[in-house]
């Protein structure tokens, strides 16, 4: 997928790219060349960070949509590509009923759905539990 970012330059600043299709969503590089690949990560991480939490991933806006977007003044467009996400699949599992309590409490601990803790533990990507919903963010 594609999505739109806006790249900035203040006098004696870094490189700052920030995303319409997704507020928030920002960093910053030295280098035009490393203002883009910052992009590129900061862009997939911020997606992941969508996923993990459950919210819906936007489709790219179209160039013509951001034509009078007043955030874009003074910026440069330019195209940033990251993977799609997989598609989610619906499974079902058979547990004792305490131990789904169990993973129910060590989700919440984690500040995780018990879907999402279930497929890290799987995975071996366990996570500590955290104080404070995360800030997608990427900066340099």
């Amino acid at each position: 997928m594609e999505y739109i970012a806006y790249l900035h330059k203040d006098r004696d600043s870094d490189y700052g790219v920030s995303f319409p299709d997704f507020p928030g969503c920002i960093t910053a590089g030295k280098t035009l060349d490393e203002a883009s690949r910052m992009a590129a990560e900061a862009l997939a991480i911020h997606i992941e960070g969508m996923i993990e939490d459950g919210d819906a991933v936007p489709e790219p806006s179209q160039l013509d949509e951001i034509a009078k977007d007043a955030a874009k003044h003074g910026a440069i467009a330019f195209m940033v590509s990251v993977d799609a996400p997989d598609a989610t699949v619906r499974v079902n599992i058979t547990a004792r009923e305490s131990q789904i309590g169990t993973i129910d409490a060590l989700a919440e601990a984690a500040g995780m759905t018990r879907s999402g803790y279930m497929v890290r533990a799987a995975l071996g990507e366990r996570k500590r539990p955290k104080k404070a919903k995360h800030v997608r963010r990427a900066v340099s």
